[in-house]
This record gives C-alpha cells, sequence and structure tokens, in this order.
C-alpha cells in the first residue's frame, strides 16, 4: 500500500468515527429532549393518585403541574444563552444532571410541599438542557443534513406529545413495587445517568466564538415579564380571574417593552445582550416564531380539554384514555419524517400550510363525532380524526424547527434555540389560559352538581366549543404561514456561508438537502 493510500485510508477511518459519534450524540441530545417532553405531561394522568398518597390540597395539585411549566419557560432563554458563553455541551450536561436529582426528588418526596419544590428545580434544569438540544444539533451537522435531522426531531416530538400520558398510565396501573405514582420521576433516573456518561464521551463541545458575557438586567428583565405573563394565566381559573391577575399581564408588555429598549443600549454598549433581536431581521426566523407561538396556543387548548373530555366527561380510565392516543401518535411520527425528507424539498411552505389545514379538518370531524355519538363514543370511532390531525401536526412540526433555524447565524445558535422554546411555552400558557374561557366556560358547574348523569353531555359540549375554537387558530396559523420562505434552497457542493463557517468544505460530493430559506 503506498503513502497515499495508507493516508486516504486514515482519513477515511476517522470521518467515519467522527460521523459515528454525531449520531450517538444527536440520539443523546434527543432522548433528553424526549425526557423533558414526557415529564411535562406525564404527572397530568398519576394526579388523583399523589393527591390520595400526599393528602395534597387542589392549590398545591396546582403547583405540581404548574410549577414545572413556570420554571422551565423563565429560564429557557437565559439557558440558551449560558449555553452560547460556557458551552453548550457542558450546560447540557449540567441540566440533565440537575434533572436527573430534581426527578429522584420528586420521586421520593414525602409531601406537597416537597415536590412542588422539586418540581420548580425539575423545569429550572430542564430550561439548562432543552436549549442546548437545537444548538447542538444546529452545530454538529452541516446545513444540507439538518433537514432530515429535525425530521427525526419532530417525529421525536410527536411521539413525546402523546407518550407522556400513556406511560403515565401504565407506570400508576402497575403500581411497581408498591410505589403508586412514584415511577413517573423514578424512571428518569436511568436514562438521566445513561445521558451523563454517554454525552461526556460523545458529544462536541461549542460555544459562540466571540467572548460574550451573561446579561444579568436582562435575564431579570425576561423572567419577570415570562412569569407576570405565566402565572396569573396558570392560576387564573383557580382564583376566579382576580384583577391584579389582569393587571399583572397588562403589565408583562411594560416589562417587555423595557426588556428590547435594554437590550438595544445593551447590544450598542458591548454587543452582549441575552436577546438577540437581530434575529428577528431574518425574515425565515421571525415568521417561524409566530408560527410557533400560535402553534402552542392551539396545543394548550387541544391536550388539556381532550384529557378532561376522555377522563371525566367520559369515564375512561388512564390507561384506556392514554391508550386512545396511540394512531395520533404514530401519525405524527410519520408525517414529520416525510414531510422534511421528501415533500419540503419539492413543495417548501405549501407542506406546513398543508398540515394546518389537515390539522384543522381532523378537528372539525371530531367536533362532528362528538357531536354525533355523544357520551358513547368509542375509542375505533376517534380513529379516523385523530389520524387526520396527527398526520396535519406532523406536517408542521418537523419542517418548522428547520425554517427557524435555517438562516440563523451559528454563534446565535443556543439564544435562537432558547427563544423557539419560550415562545412555545407562551403559547401553550396562553392556550392553557384560554381553556378557561372555550371549555370551563360553557359547563353549567350547577346543571352537572343537581344531575351528575349530565357530566358527559356538558364536557362533550364544552369539548366541541374548544375544538371549534382551535380550528379557527389553525386558520389564523394558515395565514401567518404566508410570511414563511416560499421555496426550498438547494445547497450547492461546498456549501452556503453557513457551510464554510462549520468548517465543512473537505465534505465529500453529496446529494444536498434542501432546506426553507427565502
Amino acid at each position: 500500500m503506498s503513502s497515499q493510500d495508507a493516508v486516504t485510508e486514515a482519513a477515511a477511518t476517522e470521518s467515519a468515527a467522527t460521523d459515528r459519534r454525531r449520531w450517538i450524540a444527536l440520539a443523546i441530545v434527543m432522548t433528553a429532549a424526549f425526557m423533558d417532553l414526557v415529564d411535562a405531561t406525564i404527572v397530568n394522568i398519576a394526579i388523583p393518585s399523589i393527591e390520595r398518597d400526599l393528602g395534597a390540597s387542589f392549590g398545591a395539585i396546582q403547583w405540581i403541574t404548574a410549577g414545572y411549566a413556570l420554571a422551565f419557560a423563565a429560564g429557557l432563554i437565559t439557558g440558551g444563552r449560558l449555553g452560547d458563553i460556557y458551552g453548550r455541551k457542558r450546560l447540557f450536561l449540567l441540566g440533565t444532571a440537575g434533572f436527573t436529582v430534581a426527578s429522584a426528588l420528586c420521586g421520593f418526596a414525602a409531601n406537597p410541599e416537597m415536590l412542588v419544590a422539586s418540581r420548580l428545580l425539575q423545569g429550572a434544569a430542564a430550561a439548562m438542557m432543552v436549549p442546548q438540544v437545537l444548538s447542538i444539533i444546529h452545530v454538529t451537522f452541516p446545513a444540507h443534513e439538518r433537514g432530515k435531522v429535525f425530521g427525526m426531531f419532530g417525529a421525536i416530538i410527536g411521539l413525546g406529545a402523546v407518550s407522556g400520558p400513556l406511560l403515565g398510565a401504565l407506570l400508576t396501573q402497575w403500581n411497581i413495587a408498591g410505589l403508586e405514582w412514584r415511577p413517573i420521576f423514578l424512571i428518569n433516573l436511568p436514562v438521566g445517568i445513561a445521558g451523563l456518561l454517554l454525552g461526556r464521551k460523545f458529544i462536541t463541545e461549542s460555544k459562540a466564538p466571540k467572548a460574550l458575557r451573561l446579561d444579568i438586567v436582562g435575564v431579570l428583565l425576561v423572567t419577570l415579564a415570562l412569569l407576570m405573563l405565566i402565572y396569573p394565566l396558570t392560576r387564573g381559573r383557580e382564583l376566579d380571574w382576580p384583577l391584579w391577575g389582569h393587571l399583572c399581564m397588562a403589565g408583562s408588555l411594560v416589562v417587555f417593552a423595557a426588556l428590547i429598549a435594554y437590550e438595544k443600549y445593551k447590544t450598542k454598549k458591548d454587543g452582549s445582550p441575552l436577546l438577540e433581536l437581530s434575529l428577528f431581521k431574518v425574515k425565515s426566523f421571525a415568521a417561524g416564531i409566530a408560527v410557533q407561538l400560535t402553534f402552542g396556543v392551539v396545543m394548550g387548548i387541544f391536550f388539556l380539554v381532550w384529557t378532561l373530555y376522555m377522563q371525566i366527561g367520559l369515564g375512561w380510565s388512564p390507561l384506556k384514555a392514554g391508550l386512545t392516543g396511540v394512531p395520533f401518535s404514530i401519525a405524527v411520527s410519520t408525517a414529520a419524517g416525510l414531510s422534511v425528507q421528501k415533500l419540503v424539498p419539492r413543495f417548501g411552505r405549501k407542506v406546513l400550510q398543508t398540515g394546518a389545514l389537515t390539522m384543522a379538518a381532523g378537528m372539525v370531524l371530531y367536533l362532528w363525532e362528538a357531536g354525533r355519538y355523544g357520551s358513547g363514543i368509542d375509542p375505533w370511532q376517534m380513529i379516523p380524526p385523530l389520524v387526520v390531525m396527527g398526520l396535519g401536526m406532523g406536517l408542521i412540526v418537523a419542517p418548522l424547527t428547520d425554517a427557524v433555524l435555517s438562516d440563523v447565524p451559528r454563534e446565535h445558535a443556543g439564544s435562537a434555540s432558547g427563544l423557539i422554546n419560550t415562545t412555545g411555552q407562551m403559547g401553550n400558557a396562553l392556550g392553557l389560559g384560554l381553556v378557561s374561557v372555550v371549555f370551563f366556560g360553557v359547563i353549567d358547574e350547577e346543571r352537572i352538581a343537581q344531575a351528575p348523569a349530565e357530566v358527559g353531555a356538558a364536557f362533550t359540549d364544552a369539548f366541541q366549543n374548544a375544538l371549534g375554537w382551535a380550528t379557527a387558530v389553525l386558520a389564523v396559523i394558515f395565514l401567518v404561514m404566508f410570511a414563511l420562505p416560499a421555496k426550498p434552497k438547494q445547497h450547492i457542493e461546498g456549501g452556503g456561508a453557513d457551510d464554510a463557517e462549520d468548517g465543512d468544505d473537505d465534505l465529500p460530493t453529496v446529494e444536498k438537502e434542501p432546506v426553507l430559506a427565502s
């Protein structure tokens, strides 16, 4: 063998090893994302068991579910920026470690107060871990491969959305070792420990190329603004929508305005703001954030009212309700994989718009079926609307992430990732707040109290009303999507500016995957 052949073979071996490492790294961060998605929903199914076991009050139960969301949403942007400054791998591992420890504390909680505090810690740790997922993907894979990767990420999102309630139902019903609800948290321990060990070995460290400093004032302002908006939305119905809640939400707009003004000043002062406002000059990012917000509203409305409809209105067990969602999950995962790799390269923005219309059509079909069959509806009768809705959701979630991040500079990947996740959480919280209006607002509680047999009919009517509102929001999403890039941009050999920055000039000639671009 000549020396040149030996060098070529060595280079090929090194390239194969690097390629294997990054795909293992992808599996690690996606598992962490899945763990977070499941944990955000798994608790709802186990609430009755927690209430009985710990003697938790209704207020404590609210905080067990809302505390996680509040801590998570408030820390996402900060978590993304910390990754840019101190290293995305480092923050991912710290967040994973914190999430694992918090899960153990939740699982061994001796009283409601300990469980609430542990959930707050869990949400804060997730806020460090989750933004690094998209950032690590963004800096690990060249632009022509990200479409495929985000397609996989979208499938994971769809799977996680429905797997939480199903897994929670199974673990609670199995009552492993007499632990009742506790395994829903303890299951995170082996997953978290494996993620830490493998993450240290296979994830490559990355950070912003220029030195950045933490914007403490920005952190305080964004945390205050998000808490002022999300806390009243989360607790509003329980507290009968007090005046201070409305004033707080209105005041959050003032704080957001102050945040933007300060971030502009901070950019001019030292070029190290918490929020990279220049990102909103990127058309694909700004439009994608708007879609993310409105889509979050739909998800916030649907998943909560769907659970209430099946478990309280129809009287189904947690396991029966969880199994009913399996066709939806399969449809989301299937459509997510097809959308990025097969459909977006050819049809671009129309794929996402088709997804919005398809999901709306599924909701209309579900609304009709709920009215026709009433309280006697069976799980198999729900399969057609759930599959249609799942296909529509899959056509949105995977291409949307790619569209939002496609033109974002690498040095701002963490900030962009934090903004994407925060916007989704804000939309979700807004949707949850609207449930009080579009679902509970049409239920006559006095009628139910006097005639318990009327619960099914009342919840069916409320479910139909909520689906009608969610369908209207999807119509708005369809219109907002016109602001997304219309056609896919083909990456030529050698890559564009983004690939050049990635240092991928030595990539072999392959057929490049397109991403949405202006």
